[in-house]
């Protein structure tokens, strides 16, 4: 990214990503509202999952959600009795699959099952499905990590590099490893996502400088503990581009019924919207910006 980013005046560019729009309606309702009020920049879409169309709906109509939304690729299915599977229907993809027909629960299922080819086949379909309701995604990132190859080192990023190139994507991986997810990664694994960020970089695919999923903290901390966390990141943010991403949803009964981890997403939600939080963005002089934008600036680097 130094080619475009002034590391000498320390800008620092900050995508603030909302994951699994079309997860469910109570996440497409924070979503939208969040992205009409500008305080996220991004969010991407699970094409899988059941409440899929309305979010597709309304970016087809919403002109500012057709210039934020990417694809967030789907191939597991982590909650115990809220499934979803492939949306591949015109060919066989069994090695995606449970014995039901869903995706599998943990992401490192897909590392240990998943054949090359019918991972190709599902991320087309997947994308395609979105076009065709009216996407224009922005950018490519991937559902709990389960395509990294981050728990046995059988990754499929070249796969989604192909569909980088193919579509003209950006995609979420940073330059820099989270030191957090080093800490838990075999020394064999960091060096292989290691290479393929060189990949990534040298088929001139745009990506990140810094990913941060973390940013409110441990999963049980309140309000108050996680919006100092959350302050205490935007203050730390380094020159460059970084991503936070986060998983905002309306905790009401849809979404406790679906997991149990439903207060972190209210509180993620809220918080988005605390002017505490927007305050400090202002004041660490951080520069808001879209997947898109970082895109054509890269673009404009290279012209």
């Amino acid at each position: 990214m130094e080619d475009f980013i002034n590391y000498e005046n320390n800008e620092k560019l900050l995508i603030i990503n909302a994951d699994d729009f079309g997860m469910s309606h109570c996440t497409n309702i924070a979503v939208i509202e969040l992205l009409e009020k500008g305080v996220i920049t991004s969010s991407t879409v699970m094409v899988p999952c059941p409440w899929f169309l309305e979010a597709a709906s309304y970016c087809k109509n919403n002109p500012q959600a057709q210039a934020n939304v990417g694809i967030h690729l789907t191939f597991n299915s982590e909650w115990k009795t809220y499934k979803w599977g492939p949306v591949t229907r015109n060919s066989d993809v069994k090695s995606l699959v449970t014995k039901e027909g869903y995706f599998p629960e943990k992401a490192e299922e897909v590392e240990l099952n998943a054949k090359s080819e019918d991972v190709r086949k599902e991320i087309r379909n997947q994308i395609e499905l979105a076009i065709s309701m009216g996407i224009k995604p922005t950018h490519l990132d991937n559902h709990m990590g389960s395509l990294y190859g981050l728990v046995y080192g059988n990754d499929f990023l070249e796969i989604i590099f192909d569909f980088c190139e193919e579509y003209d994507l950006p995609f979420r991986i940073p330059k820099h490893i989270p030191e957090e997810l080093k800490a838990i990664m075999e020394e064999s694994i960091i060096k292989k996502l290691q290479e393929r960020i060189l990949s990534a970089e040298k088929r001139g695919i745009t990506i990140l400088d810094y990913l941060i999923g973390s940013a409110t903290g441990r999963a049980g901390a309140d309000y108050t503990e996680a919006k100092t966390q959350f302050i205490k990141t935007l203050k730390n943010l380094k020159p460059g581009v970084t991503e936070i991403y986060v998983h905002p949803a309306i905790g009401n009964e849809e979404l406790k019924a679906i997991t149990g981890g439903w207060k972190k997403r209210q509180i993620e939600y809220e918080l988005l919207k605390d002017e505490d939080i927007i305050n400090t963005i202002k004041k660490e002089n951080i520069k808001l910006i879209s997947w898109k934008e970082l895109h054509q600036m890269k673009k404009y680097s290279k012209s």
